[in-house]
């Protein structure tokens, strides 16, 4: 679809959300879609979001869908975000929201190509690279079974042939390091 090449080389989101506590700048959903809206208008295309609740084992999950349309072809990227059971300060529709929000930024990353890692040219990046590197968090196993699924969705395979392929009934049945070694095969396809 040659309207969504031109709209994704002529994307510009900034990033205009900071983050306080972490001391960096992001962007949101809403940062994309005003950046993208115009574009859609030039390029005479539509662009819609939904969100659908997925059970997937115990956990609920907020599935995404961003999709682009000019009338005769249509483009579509998904994401996943899982909801808290509990979020201190929040209710249940604001879990939700904040679950969907993510969901739709990740699904219009997808869509319009947009890399959230740091450019290797920034100052930032450089000043980030002097600094003395901590290692990374080790994440739990609930973050890497989101991730796996998230993998499984981009790469549009099903989380029950990563399972088969560990000889395991579902997720839960991995630990840690089974799980690692699940993503690593997964982006290896």
């Amino acid at each position: 679809m040659k309207e969504l090449i031109n709209i994704q080389s002529e994307l510009k989101a900034p990033k205009g959300q900071y983050n306080s506590f972490g001391k960096y700048n992001y962007r949101s959903a809403e940062d994309i879609l005003e950046a993208v809206k115009p574009l859609c208008h030039k390029n005479n295309c539509i662009l819609t979001l939904s969100d659908t609740l997925e059970n997937i084992g115990e956990r609920y999950y907020i599935k995404a869908t961003a999709t682009i349309t000019n009338g005769t072809e249509t483009v579509s990227v998904c994401a996943y975000a899982r909801e808290d059971e509990t979020k201190k300060g929040m209710d249940g529709s604001q879990i939700t929201g904040a679950a969907s929000s993510y969901a739709r930024k990740y699904a219009l990353n997808g869509l319009f190509c947009i890399d959230d890692t740091k450019d290797a040219d920034t100052n930032e990046y450089r000043e980030r690279q002097e600094k003395p590197q901590r290692s990374a968090p080790k994440m739990t196993k609930d973050e890497l079974m989101d991730k796996v699924v998230a993998l499984c969705d981009a790469k549009r395979m099903k989380v029950s042939d990563v399972c088969k392929m560990a000889k395991v009934s579902e997720l839960a049945e991995m630990d840690e390091l089974r799980l690692e070694a699940c993503i690593e095969w997964i982006m290896k396809r």
